[in-house]
């Protein structure tokens, strides 16, 4: 076996280890949830790909309006040269809209925690984009601590698109920023995504749609699990619930037990009583005070902001 394959099957293990870390300690707690970025594995990132194609989900299509619009004035904000880092790249269809505004970038360096997924990003991008150097980095981008030597020289300029930022809690979100700030050094920026507060009706569909997508993709959790750790959950004995907190400002994603019932994970028996919830994700929603406060916390100041015609999203481009 070459070197390449082993540091893949070791990369696999300790992703798989820190992945059993976390969901008997979440199950194990009270009251319990799993970390989101577990969500995130090869179907996982491909469920929420067609999530964001849904009619009520709207946050990715007004996203990719704005900086369709907007990504020649980020490109001049950015100037030449610069390297591109996006956090939690996903399959990169935004970030082709900045690719193709900035020809003379030095580099391109997609950061995901789905190894397999960041692969097929990598490889379409180099075809596409010949001329680009691509790095990915796969990880968890609330633990890195470097970038990769090639781009030392070169300007680093943030991309965190989808208000991913909503999935952290304001106290995450600023160790984010403090965090970025350091990795993208003092003459860096941060392009960020925001989704803005609107209508809870509205919230509410685009978490909860029609076809059931963002059902599948909460209950691909349970899958993965039984795949991963031999866990023996009934898929049809639970259900994606999502809601919005209008109190704190956030969409809370839970998977619920419609039943009494026991699952045994990684060799551990738990137990769900009817109803019982296990808490997935969070979507926090910001106003314009909300954002300038939160890059003021994470070290950052607002350059510019733009938004659609209805408000319904932010990019914000931070210095």
């Amino acid at each position: 076996m070459n070197v390449s394959l082993l540091a893949i099957e070791h990369g696999d293990a300790a992703d798989r280890e820190d992945f059993r870390r976390a969901v008997l300690a979440g199950l194990g707690s009270s009251p319990r949830a799993i970390p989101a970025k577990f969500l995130y594995d090869a179907r996982g990132s491909a469920l929420f790909d067609a999530i964001c194609e849904q009619p009520e989900y709207y946050p990715t299509r007004t996203e990719t309006q704005i900086l369709r619009a907007c990504a020649g004035d980020i490109a001049r904000l950015a100037g030449p040269g610069c390297a591109l880092v996006e956090y939690g790249s996903g399959s990169s269809v935004k970030t082709r809209l900045l690719l193709d505004a900035m020809p003379d970038l030095h580099a391109y360096v997609p950061i995901d925690i789905s190894r397999q997924h960041l692969d097929g990003t990598a490889r379409r991008l180099r075809e596409d984009y010949p001329w680009l150097r691509v790095d990915p980095v796969a990880g968890d981008y609330m633990a890195l601590d470097a970038l990769p030597s090639a781009i030392d020289g070169a300007r680093r300029i943030g991309f965190f698109p989808g208000s991913t930022i909503g999935n952290l809690t304001p106290g995450e979100a600023v160790l984010y920023l403090r965090r970025a700030r350091r990795l993208l050094r003092s003459d860096g920026a941060l392009i960020l995504g925001v989704d803005l507060k609107k209508d809870p009706q509205r919230l509410h569909a685009a978490y909860n749609d029609a076809a059931g997508v963002t059902a599948q993709f909460t209950l691909n959790l349970l899958r993965r699990m039984n795949r991963e750790l031999e866990a023996n959950f009934d898929l049809s004995a639970f259900a994606h619930e999502a809601f919005y907190n209008e109190a704190v400002g956030r969409i809370e994603i839970y998977f619920r037990s419609l039943r009494a019932q026991t699952v045994t994970v990684a060799g551990r028996r738990f137990a769900f009583a009817e109803g019982e919830r296990v808490h997935t994700e969070y979507s926090y929603k910001y106003d314009d005070a909300d954002v300038a406060e939160l890059a003021r916390r994470g070290g950052f100041s607002i350059a510019h902001t733009w938004t659609d015609p209805a408000r319904l999203f932010a990019v914000a481009f931070l210095r």
